[in-house]
């Protein structure tokens, strides 16, 4: 499986190691039936103790140094195998770090988790079986095979008869099983995001109360995992007796033919108590065979569902450098439609600019592309057509962390982090001092802080669940202001605020030295008066660009935003 190639350079020796005990141990095995066949023909039937004493020794020794192998493989198997898990999870979430957002649309946060934990230790658990007994295994099977022909080649017959027989159980296992396991894979994928919905959306369902509903699409997501894995389980629960049947019906045959054979002078009793070990440890080499080609079936499905999440597109590079932008923002005849979407473009042959230090505020209907825009400024996705320019740069022409570290943005949904307070807001700049810190949370009135119990040091659960809407908004803001950048975006990041305190953050956010550009995408009529420019937004397309007072007269989407907002308000 290729992608266990990415880490055995790594682990090279201890690898060889552990395939040299595995090996080494199976010899060991081997060795004692023959050492048990010499005890009986040449010690117990002619009567010679000092030969039983002997042979007895020489089995008991090789039996200790088979311990020691097993001992030293197991240690190696168990420290290779887990680190190896390790180095592969490790891989996964980096790169998942780094996917682009069509990749992140791709394949769903449920299946990923599924990916990074069940399937992981898929991988790890075979790693660890082919350095403990997967290796183990064919070399006791074809070394008993051989070591039994030398020993009587008739009742040899017998053993290569039985060995088809199993080869074509575990073939026709192998087919059915692939299918089955790969469907489980994505039965679990469906738990998964069934589970993480319910826990992310766990308020709104004790609000509405839909209890019930949550259960039944658990209870479908759950029966179908079910399902699915008694289908896989059912192949080897059918083939496993099949096998042991078939080689007990062998020892019972080796038995039989050899006291005939014994009775033509043809055989002698410790090669026939011999035969009857080696088909034992044939019996058990050919069911971990078995379980070995499951284990491989399984794991090549998890293998398969990994090697995807490598293969996926990370974010756009661009020359590698990284440098520092002004503010100045055009946008020419920018199109852009969502990849593997509905094919309708969310921006169409949008124009216009924006010099630094300007504040822009974006207005308009939902759905008429007010996020898409910030979106493709930080460039999670590249326009269709039209070019996008950030300091006079095509920003396609630029690294991605230069895009990225001369914007800050506070998202229309504030996502905070578990951890302090201090934490969560030196996202924004991690060398940041706490007079910075102080400063930044004083311009997103986030006084609250201070009153909090341990102040910047106060611990926030996962998502900030124990702070309120307002709160969230003011730390996201504050983490913005702090990262200082040329370009700052507020995707309607005052929406929980009261129209007091928004306004003085909205104040606090004019850059009085004229070197910062801030966009504020607003719903609010009220907010985005106040801009030194106003983009109006319909359906995708730019419905009117200017000030306050020129869209009043020659923009009527705008002039009714402003009649239904602010209008309507005054006459209530």
């Amino acid at each position: 499986m290729n992608l266990y190639g990415r880490y055995f350079s790594k682990y090279k020796f201890p690898f060889l190691v552990a395939v040299f005990c595995v090996a080494s141990e199976a010899i060991c095995d081997l060795l004692a039936p023959t050492l048990m066949s010499n005890i009986i023909d040449m010690g117990i039937e002619q009567g010679r103790i000092s030969e039983v004493y002997y042979w007895g020794s020489l089995m008991l020794f090789v039996t200790v140094l088979g311990a020691c192998f097993a001992v030293t493989r197991n240690i190696l198997a168990s420290m290779v195998s887990q680190r190896m898990g390790a180095d592969l999870r490790y891989d996964l979430f980096k790169k998942i770090i780094y996917f682009s957002e069509q990749s992140a649309d791709k394949i769903e946060s449920g299946s990923l988790i599924t990916r990074m934990t069940n399937d992981t230790a898929q991988v790890t658990m075979f790693v660890n079986g082919i350095m403990r007994i997967f290796l183990k295994a064919p070399i006791t099977c074809v070394g008993s095979i051989v070591l039994a022909s030398l020993l009587n080649f008739r009742l040899s017959l017998i053993i290569y008869s039985i060995v088809a027989v199993v080869a074509i159980l575990i073939i026709i296992s192998m087919k059915l099983s692939y299918p089955r396991y790969s469907t489980l894979q994505k039965a679990m994928d469906k738990v998964n995001s069934v589970t993480q919905e319910y826990l992310i959306g766990v308020r709104l369902v004790k609000a509405f109360g839909t209890y019930d509903q949550e259960s039944d699409k658990f209870e479908n997501a759950n029966s179908k995992l079910m399902q699915t894995g008694i289908s896989a389980q059912m192949i080897i629960t059918l083939i496993s007796p099949l096998m042991t049947l078939t080689v007990g019906t062998g020892i019972v045959i080796v038995i039989y033919i050899g006291s005939r054979l014994f009775a033509l002078n043809l055989a002698n009793p410790g090669d026939i108590a011999a035969f009857t070990v080696y088909m034992a440890q044939i019996l058990t080499s050919l069911i971990m065979i078995t379980n070995i080609f499951n284990t491989f079936v399984r794991t090549k499905a998890s293998n398969a569902r990994i090697k995807e999440v490598f293969e996926c597109d990370e974010d756009f590079t661009g020359s590698g450098e990284i440098k520092k932008l002004n503010g100045d923002i055009d946008f020419e005849n920018v199109t852009f439609a969502y990849p593997n979407g509905s094919g309708v473009p969310a921006l169409k042959d949008l124009s216009f600019s924006v010099k630094s230090g300007q504040s822009l505020a974006i207005i308009g209907p939902t759905g008429s592309g007010k996020s898409t825009i910030a979106w493709l400024l930080l460039r999670f996705y590249d326009v269709n057509s039209g070019r996008i320019l950030i300091g006079g740069n095509d920003i396609r022409d630029l690294d991605i962390e230069t895009v990225r570290k001369n914007i800050a943005i506070v998202p229309q949904k504030p996502m905070l982090f578990s951890g302090t307070v201090a934490e969560n807001i030196r996202w924004g700049n991690k060398e940041a001092t706490g007079e910075m810190l102080y400063q930044a949370a004083e311009k997103a009135e986030a006084d609250f802080i201070c009153r909090m119990q341990d102040g910047f040091d106060s611990l926030l659960g996962s998502a900030g669940v124990n702070i309120s809407g307002g709160q969230k908004q003011r730390i996201s803001i504050a983490r913005a202001l702090l990262k200082n950048s040329p370009i700052l975006i507020l995707d309607d990041a005052t929406s929980a605020l009261d129209a007091v305190t928004e306004a003085k953050v909205r104040e606090n956010l004019i850059d009085k030295t004229g070197k910062q550009t801030v966009i504020i995408i607003t719903q609010r009529c009220g907010t985005a008066m106040f801009a030194d420019r106003i983009l109006v937004m319909d359906n995708g397309e730019k419905a009117g660009f200017g000030t306050h007072d020129e869209l009043m007269e020659n923009c009527e989407v705008y002039r009714d935003i402003y009649k239904t907002q602010i209008e309507s308000s005054r006459g209530a």
